[in-house]
C-alpha cells in the first residue's frame, strides 16, 4: 500500500520541554554513532503528542538524530502504527481484518464504522472525534474479532457492543478494554479446562486492563509529564552521583546547513586536512563516490575538501571526525568506506559500485 504524506501540513512542529527531554533521554540510550536507533521511539512520541505524524515533526526527528529527511520518512511510511494524516480527537479506531477475525465477523465491525464514524477509512468523523481504519493482524487471534483503541486492545467484540464502545468514546467516557465478553483473558470461552487453581489473583480484569484502568491510559495523549526523564542505562555503581545522572550528555550544537561543526570533544584535534579551494585543473567529482550526492558535495566543498586524494588520506580517527561533524549525514564516511573508494578513484580506478550507482537519486 503506498504512503504519502498528507496533502495539508502544519507550519511547524515541536516537542513540548517534558517531551524534549524524554527523547534525548532515549538518545543515549545508543552508542555512539548509532542514534539513530531512536528514530522508532522519537517518531511515536512526535505521533502521541500531536495525535499523528506530520512533516515537520518527522523533519525535527531526523534533525535531532542526524539523519537525511527521506531515511526518517522511509520509517513512518513503513509502519503502519505511524498516522500520516490526521485522525479523531479522541481515538483512532483500528480493525483487525485478518483471517480469524474476519470469520469472526470483523466485516459486520468495519460495517459499524462506516455507519457511525465515516463512509470511507482515513476519514475524521463529522463531529471530528473519530476516526477508523482497517489493519492486518494484531496478533489477538484467540480473542477476535479485536479492535486496537489508543493503546489499547477491545477484544470478545459484538456488533452491538462495538458500537456502544464507540458511543461511549464520541461521549467522552474511556470504556474498559480487554475482552467485553466477560472473560478475564484468553482462556476457553467454554471455561478453564486445565490449571484448575486458576484464580483471579490480579483482580477482577487481567493486568493489562486493570493498568490501563488505573492510568485512565487508553486513549490519552502524551504531553510529556508521565514518564520521569531518566536514563538508567547510564548509571554505574560508584561511577556517578545521582546529579551527573540527571546531566544530558554533551552533543554536536546544530549549524547552519551547508557548513561543519567543530565538536568540542577530543576528536576535536583529528580534522582532515582541507583546502581553500580547488587545484588548477578543478575540483573532481565526489559525487562518484557512493553515498555522495550533490547536496553532499556542495557541503564537503564548502569544507575544503575537493579531491579523491584528500579523502584517500584520511586516518581512522580523522574518518570519526567526519562522521561526528558532517550535519545531516553523520556516520555516511564510514558507512560507505569512502576512504577506500576514493584510494581507488585516485589512481583512475572507478569504483564498481560507483559506475553501477545512480548519483542523482543521492541527496
Amino acid at each position: 500500500m503506498l504512503r504519502r504524506l498528507y496533502k495539508d501540513q502544519p507550519n511547524n512542529f515541536a516537542f513540548t520541554p517534558a517531551n524534549l527531554n524524554w527523547a534525548k533521554a532515549q538518545i543515549t540510550k545508543y552508542p555512539e554513532g548509532r542514534e539513530a536507533s531512536a528514530i522508532i521511539p522519537l517518531l511515536w512520541r512526535a505521533q502521541e503528542q500531536e495525535g499523528w505524524l506530520t512533516r515537520p515533526a518527522i523533519e525535527t526527528v531526523a534533525d535531532m538524530l542526524g539523519l537525511a529527511y527521506m531515511r526518517a520518512l522511509e520509517v513512518a511510511s513503513f509502519y503502519f502504527m505511524f498516522q500520516l494524516q490526521p485522525v479523531g480527537s479522541t481515538a483512532h479506531i483500528q480493525v483487525c481484518g485478518t483471517t480469524t477475525c474476519m470469520i469472526c465477523n470483523a466485516e459486520d465491525l468495519i460495517d459499524v464504522c462506516k455507519e457511525k464514524i465515516s463512509s470511507k477509512a482515513h476519514e475524521v468523523s463529522q463531529d471530528g472525534k473519530l476516526s477508523w481504519e482497517e489493519v492486518e493482524c494484531l496478533g489477538a487471534c484467540t480473542n477476535a474479532p479485536v479492535a486496537q483503541i489508543g493503546k489499547d486492545y477491545y477484544e470478545d467484540l459484538t456488533v452491538d457492543r462495538f458500537g456502544e464502545i464507540i458511543d461511549e468514546f464520541r461521549q467522552g467516557k474511556i470504556p474498559r478494554p480487554g475482552p467485553q465478553n466477560n472473560r478475564f483473558s484468553c482462556e476457553p470461552q467454554n471455561g478453564i479446562t486445565s490449571l484448575q487453581d486458576y484464580q483471579r489473583k490480579a483482580g477482577q480484569y487481567n493486568a493489562s486492563v486493570d493498568r490501563a484502568l488505573d492510568l485512565s491510559d487508553t486513549v490519552r495523549r502524551i504531553d510529556g509529564s508521565e514518564v520521569p526523564v531518566v536514563k538508567p542505562w547510564l548509571v554505574q555503581a560508584g561511577t556517578r552521583s545521582p546529579a551527573e545522572n540527571k546531566k544530558s550528555p554533551k552533543r554536536a550544537a546544530k549549524t547552519p546547513t551547508g557548513t561543519m561543526a567543530l565538536l568540542k570533544e577530543d576528536l576535536s584535534d583529528h580534522k582532515p586536512a582541507t583546502m581553500d579551494g580547488p587545484k588548477a585543473a578543478g575540483a573532481d567529482d565526489l559525487k562518484m563516490i557512493k553515498g555522495v550526492g550533490p547536496k553532499l558535495e556542495k557541503l564537503l566543498n564548502s569544507a575544503g575538501f575537493f579531491h579523491f586524494s584528500q579523502i584517500a588520506k584520511w586516518t581512522n580517527k580523522e574518518v570519526k571526525w567526519i562522521d561526528n561533524n558532517l550535519e545531516g549525514f553523520n556516520g555516511r564516511a564510514s558507512r560507505d568506506k569512502w576512504v577506500t573508494q576514493a584510494k581507488l578513484l585516485s589512481l583512475g580506478r572507478e569504483n564498481i559500485i560507483s559506475s553501477c550507482f545512480n548519483t542523482s537519486d543521492v541527496l
